[in-house]
């Protein structure tokens, strides 16, 4: 996933000359709480934001530019990098959105603080069986009855619990991702489990070549 899969296009802007006012009435009327300066290029020259306007207001400034963040200090991504990148920089940054530039430096639209939660809840969703259908396309020759057995013995070994393949197998089509990751005790130890399922598959199926 890029970029630009989880960006906003329905973004606004600046420009540098314009009055604090008008940049005010405008960030008010689309509910925004902060823009990008551009020039007539739609290039990215500054940023500002509701926090910014105000204080504009209080020492009486009277255009953008007066109040601006400059480019080299604002936070800003490209439209084709990872997505993770985005992530990665609003939690670093500590930011309400990030601009997104193309490979002309023209702002084509912003990572949003609400876009990187909302993606990441979509994903929380998915079903547990469909990540265990997309490992099973990886590990060539293995097959589901391999992968849900190998997923019996590593669940009993874990939790000391007996389970059956097809009893794992209907937890997983039940499960989604966000509810097996709280139920594992976090994503490092969701993804660790899911090597160790992945390893005893592998060997398990070596041995029985070597049969």
């Amino acid at each position: 996933m890029n970029v630009k899969e989880i960006m906003d296009t329905e973004f606004i802007a600046v420009s540098a000359n314009m009055t604090i006012i008008e940049a005010s009435i405008k960030m008010e009327a689309h509910k925004r709480f902060t823009t990008p300066v551009l020039d007539n290029r739609k290039r990215l020259i500054g940023w500002i934001t509701s926090l910014d306007v105000t204080r504009g207001f209080r020492e009486n400034h009277k255009i953008v530019s007066d109040i601006m963040h400059s480019k080299n200090d604002i936070v800003h991504v490209y439209e084709n990098e990872p997505a993770r990148i985005a992530v990665l920089a609003a939690s670093k940054h500590k930011v309400v959105s990030i601009p997104v530039l193309d490979s002309e430096d023209k702002v084509v639209g912003e990572v949003r603080t609400f876009d990187i939660v909302e993606t990441l809840s979509k994903l929380y969703e998915i079903k547990v069986s469909k990540i265990f259908e997309a490992v099973v396309n990886e590990l060539k020759g293995v097959t589901w009855e391999e992968l849900m057995e190998a997923s019996a013995i590593i669940t009993k070994r874990e939790t000391g619990q007996p389970v059956t393949a097809k009893e794992y197998e209907q937890r997983i089509k039940k499960s989604t991702f966000g509810e097996a990751i709280w139920a594992t005790g976090g994503l490092e130890k969701f993804f660790v489990g899911f090597i160790a399922i992945g390893e005893l598959v592998i060997a398990r199926k070596v041995a029985k070549a070597r049969k």
